[in-house]
């Protein structure tokens, strides 16, 4: 099976879209839906730390946000990114919340070494268990540079931090990683 051009998921998912707003049925949601949310809940429940509970609410949420925002979209991006955009806003408003609980969602080294310890039981501690124990900021950073493809300018832009943290986050992401998983192979 031949991957999908670039210009043909645009095609596909213009006509979708524009179905949806045209008779604003269960129908075509239910094709858009199909057709965005497998990637979108990746993404979410990447940037969640796999969090099944966070990544449910989160997509339900960026759907209804979607949905709403929908006849205003102009398609200067692809609806991929516009709809992965609203999803980090939401993560973003989840780490907030979380911040206000006492979850603190700047990654520091006592959090990197918090997340190494809580799963020395387990058997295996494979690439996304390990992302998934990064702290928020780490993970999210580590996802979307490594996993998504954007640029540190483009991170940078979304969150309002220079280019350079998101270059040092993804470093010392990418540092826990490595060391989760030494530490998995090791004992």
């Amino acid at each position: 099976m031949e991957p999908v051009s670039n210009s043909a998921t645009h095609t596909i998912e213009r006509g979708l879209v524009s179905a949806f707003l045209a008779t604003r049925d269960k129908r075509s949601f239910r094709e858009l839906y199909g057709y965005v949310t497998p990637t979108l809940y990746q993404f979410i429940l990447r940037i969640v730390g796999r969090n099944e509970e966070d990544a449910q609410d989160v997509l339900q949420d960026v759907w209804i946000r979607a949905v709403e925002r929908l006849p205003e979209f102009r398609w200067e991006s692809s609806l991929r990114t516009w709809i992965s955009g609203i999803a980090l806003n939401r993560c973003r408003e989840l780490y907030r919340a979380r911040a206000k609980s006492n979850t603190d969602i700047s990654a520091d080294e006592e959090e990197i070494e918090t997340a190494s310890v809580a799963d020395s039981f387990s058997l295996r501690l494979d690439l996304e268990e390990a992302i998934a124990q990064l702290p928020d900021g780490y993970r999210t950073v580590l996802v979307l540079h490594d996993i998504e493809g954007y640029t540190h300018e483009e991170i940078a832009a979304q969150f309002g931090i220079d280019a350079g943290t998101s270059k040092s986050q993804l470093s010392r992401a990418r540092k826990a990683v490595r060391r989760m998983l030494a530490d998995d192979a090791g004992g």
